[in-house]
């Protein structure tokens, strides 16, 4: 029985960060492959009011797995994940935020300096 992810873009998104992390040696890459590579019952949920609670203004928030729109943000935060709620992107952007894909982040900020990482 196989345990783990099983689509395409989600393995490939796991190497992809895994490779980053040993060019790089950035661990946190390594850490965020490591928990999208578990299984989806293990998978991180996120909502709006913990990153709101644990950020600041222009922080950039990696978050491997959802983010829901429980609560409400009420600062400019950059939050990158697997996938988001419509409801929570949407309340992300009209506070002045960006959302973002992982591979994305990956790109712009391939060492993974001043990210914070919300499980």
């Amino acid at each position: 029985m196989k345990r783990g992810p099983e689509s395409k873009r989600t393995l490939e998104l796991i190497n992809l960060l895994r490779k980053k992390a040993v060019e790089n040696d950035a661990g946190i890459w390594k850490k965020v492959a490591e928990r999208l590579g578990q299984s989806a019952r293990r998978g991180a949920e996120v909502n709006l009011y913990t990153i709101d609670r644990n950020s600041k203004d222009g922080e950039v928030i990696v978050v491997p797995g959802k983010v829901l729109s429980s609560g409400s943000i009420n600062h400019k935060v950059t939050v990158a994940a697997h996938s988001f709620s419509a409801a929570a992107a949407d309340k992300i952007r009209k506070a002045g935020g960006n959302c973002m894909r992982l591979d994305e982040v990956v790109e712009h900020n391939p060492k993974g300096s001043g990210i914070i990482l919300m499980e």
